[in-house]
Protein backbone atom coordinates (compact mmCIF):
# COMPACT_ATOMS: atom_id res chain seq x y z
CA UNK A 1 0.00 0.00 0.00
CA UNK A 2 1.24 3.79 -0.98
CA UNK A 3 0.61 7.13 0.92
CA UNK A 4 1.14 9.78 -2.02
CA UNK A 5 1.37 13.30 -0.53
CA UNK A 6 0.80 16.34 -3.26
CA UNK A 7 1.53 19.89 -2.38
CA UNK A 8 0.67 23.07 -4.57
CA UNK A 9 0.72 26.44 -3.70
CA UNK A 10 -2.25 28.81 -3.91
CA UNK A 11 -2.79 32.24 -4.59
CA UNK A 12 -2.32 34.34 -1.48
CA UNK A 13 -5.68 35.51 -0.90
CA UNK A 14 -7.62 32.05 -1.55
CA UNK A 15 -10.45 31.66 0.58
CA UNK A 16 -11.62 27.89 2.23
CA UNK A 17 -14.60 28.21 0.21
CA UNK A 18 -12.83 28.90 -3.38
CA UNK A 19 -10.28 26.60 -2.68
CA UNK A 20 -13.26 23.79 -1.67
CA UNK A 21 -15.29 25.16 -4.64
CA UNK A 22 -11.72 24.06 -7.21
CA UNK A 23 -11.88 20.65 -5.31
CA UNK A 24 -15.52 19.96 -6.13
CA UNK A 25 -14.10 19.69 -9.75
CA UNK A 26 -12.13 16.93 -9.55
CA UNK A 27 -13.70 15.10 -6.98
CA UNK A 28 -16.31 13.24 -8.42
CA UNK A 29 -13.73 11.42 -10.89
CA UNK A 30 -11.65 10.02 -8.34
CA UNK A 31 -15.20 7.93 -7.01
CA UNK A 32 -14.62 5.88 -9.93
CA UNK A 33 -10.71 5.39 -9.41
CA UNK A 34 -9.73 1.59 -9.30
CA UNK A 35 -6.37 2.09 -7.97
CA UNK A 36 -7.34 4.78 -5.18
CA UNK A 37 -8.48 3.53 -2.00
CA UNK A 38 -8.45 7.28 0.08
CA UNK A 39 -8.29 10.46 -1.09
CA UNK A 40 -8.67 13.49 1.47
CA UNK A 41 -8.64 16.78 0.23
CA UNK A 42 -6.15 19.85 2.54
CA UNK A 43 -6.05 23.52 2.62
CA UNK A 44 -3.94 25.56 4.79
CA UNK A 45 -5.05 29.25 4.62
CA UNK A 46 -2.01 30.50 6.67
CA UNK A 47 0.42 29.22 4.05
CA UNK A 48 -1.68 29.46 1.07
CA UNK A 49 -0.92 25.35 0.57
CA UNK A 50 -3.57 23.02 -1.17
CA UNK A 51 -3.32 19.16 -2.01
CA UNK A 52 -4.15 15.94 -1.40
CA UNK A 53 -3.17 12.37 0.13
CA UNK A 54 -4.59 9.48 -1.38
CA UNK A 55 -3.71 5.81 -0.90
CA UNK A 56 -3.07 3.46 -3.79
CA UNK A 57 -3.02 0.17 -4.35
CA UNK A 58 0.50 0.19 -5.02
CA UNK A 59 3.26 2.18 -6.25
CA UNK A 60 2.39 2.00 -9.90
CA UNK A 61 -0.98 3.36 -9.61
CA UNK A 62 0.55 6.47 -8.18
CA UNK A 63 2.76 6.92 -10.71
CA UNK A 64 0.28 6.14 -13.63
CA UNK A 65 -2.33 8.54 -12.13
CA UNK A 66 -0.09 11.48 -11.47
CA UNK A 67 1.59 11.69 -14.52
CA UNK A 68 2.38 14.51 -17.06
CA UNK A 69 -1.47 14.90 -17.53
CA UNK A 70 -2.21 14.89 -13.92
CA UNK A 71 0.85 17.82 -13.25
CA UNK A 72 -0.17 19.73 -16.45
CA UNK A 73 -4.02 19.74 -14.45
CA UNK A 74 -2.58 21.06 -11.51
CA UNK A 75 -0.61 24.17 -12.82
CA UNK A 76 -3.27 24.86 -14.87
CA UNK A 77 -6.25 24.53 -12.09
CA UNK A 78 -4.31 25.75 -9.23
CA UNK A 79 -1.44 27.95 -11.01
CA UNK A 80 1.71 26.08 -9.34
CA UNK A 81 3.02 22.62 -9.88
CA UNK A 82 2.03 19.55 -7.52
CA UNK A 83 5.04 18.68 -4.99
CA UNK A 84 4.64 14.66 -4.61
CA UNK A 85 6.04 12.64 -2.60
CA UNK A 86 4.94 8.70 -2.89
CA UNK A 87 6.06 6.61 0.51
CA UNK A 88 5.55 3.01 1.57
CA UNK A 89 2.66 2.87 4.05
CA UNK A 90 3.89 0.28 6.67
CA UNK A 91 1.15 0.28 9.31
CA UNK A 92 -2.02 1.46 9.55
CA UNK A 93 -4.25 2.28 13.22
CA UNK A 94 -7.95 1.99 13.04
CA UNK A 95 -9.29 3.11 16.49
CA UNK A 96 -12.72 2.84 15.41
CA UNK A 97 -12.32 -0.81 15.14
CA UNK A 98 -9.67 -1.41 17.13
CA UNK A 99 -7.66 -2.63 14.03
CA UNK A 100 -3.84 -2.48 13.35
CA UNK A 101 -2.49 -3.98 9.84
CA UNK A 102 0.95 -4.20 8.47
CA UNK A 103 1.47 -4.13 4.78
Amino acid sequence: MITELVFFDLPPDITREAVLALYRKTAEKWLTNPDLIQKYYFFDPERALGGGVYIWKDREAAERWHGAEYRQMVQTMYGSPPRIQILDALLHVEPASGKLAEY
